[in-house]
């Protein structure tokens, strides 16, 4: 089984979000139905990033990373492509 770390972006606003999760379908279907508090404002979103582990732990520490300025930071760089061509 895997974990799933993932970086959702909102279409309508600048806002990015990471999580986890065993189900990365359902997971999304969740976000986009306002299920999900801290995602609820700014539905709907699409799945920009994702990352398989096979240990939890490991995706549990990847995603608190990711939360981070300097996760942020990397995570800007690793899709500089995608970000640059947004504009």
């Amino acid at each position: 089984m895997f974990y799933y770390v993932y970086v959702l972006e909102s279409v309508n606003f600048d806002r990015l979000y990471a999580g986890s999760t065993p189900d990365l379908k359902k997971r999304l279907e969740k976000h986009n139905r306002a299920v999900n508090f801290s995602t609820k404002a700014y539905v709907p979103w699409r799945l920009i990033f994702y990352e398989a582990y096979l240990n939890k732990q490991d995706a549990l520490r990847r995603e608190r990373y990711l939360k981070t300025n300097q996760g942020a930071r990397l995570l800007k760089r690793m899709l500089k492509e995608y970000f640059y061509d947004k504009k």
